[in-house]
């Protein structure tokens, strides 16, 4: 699976919308930098953020989450409680080719404080923005910046095409528009 090159994520942004909005260049100046690097792209994460409370004592089910154990803020930048974490999406709209599967890893920056950011894999043809874990490992709050970089995308291309992709498959995060909770296929 060869890594693709900033050539090859500039033309698939440019010609194809893979990501949207685009930036060709990194970002860097007062910001966790964000946009096109040599062989990836670092993403954002946007102003719009969901941050788990332990204030009703409910259980985390991955099959039946409970929305009132996250509270809804849209700010410029948030504090995540210590121990804690926080679900959010990304600023790009993504729209991932057949021949591609994408890595994601969180940025240098925010995991030399003890964030960690967790995004699954986008799987052949998915597209939507993703939903982000951002988690605050320390004992401490922890500020994250809306707007600015969160973690990076990697992508890597298939020597053949799949046979059932993410959008053969219906799959139950597709073409999501806002940060999307668990879900159970039914």
């Amino acid at each position: 699976m060869p890594i693709k090159s900033d050539r090859w994520i500039k033309e698939m942004a440019r010609n194809h919308r893979m990501i949207d909005p685009f930036a060709d260049r990194q970002v860097r100046k007062g910001k966790i930098s964000y946009g096109l690097s040599s062989y990836g792209y670092d993403i954002r994460v946007a102003d719009e953020f969901m941050i788990f409370t332990n204030v009703n004592s409910s259980i985390v089910d991955p099959k039946g989450f409970d929305p009132a154990s996250l509270v809804k803020v849209k700010a410029p930048h948030i504090l995540i409680p210590p121990n804690s974490f926080a679900l959010a999406r990304t600023v790009e709209y993504f729209k991932i080719p057949r021949s591609i599967l994408t890595v994601c890893l969180g940025k240098s920056t925010y995991a030399r404080c003890g964030i960690i950011v967790n995004v699954t894999p986008f799987e052949p043809e998915w597209e939507g923005y993703a939903t982000l874990e951002i988690s605050n490992t320390t004992p401490l709050p922890a500020k994250i910046y809306a707007n600015e970089g969160i973690a990076q995308i990697i992508f890597l291309e298939s020597d053949e095409l799949c046979q059932i992709s993410y959008k053969d498959k219906k799959g139950k995060y597709q073409a999501q528009t806002k940060i999307t909770l668990p879900r159970m296929d039914r």
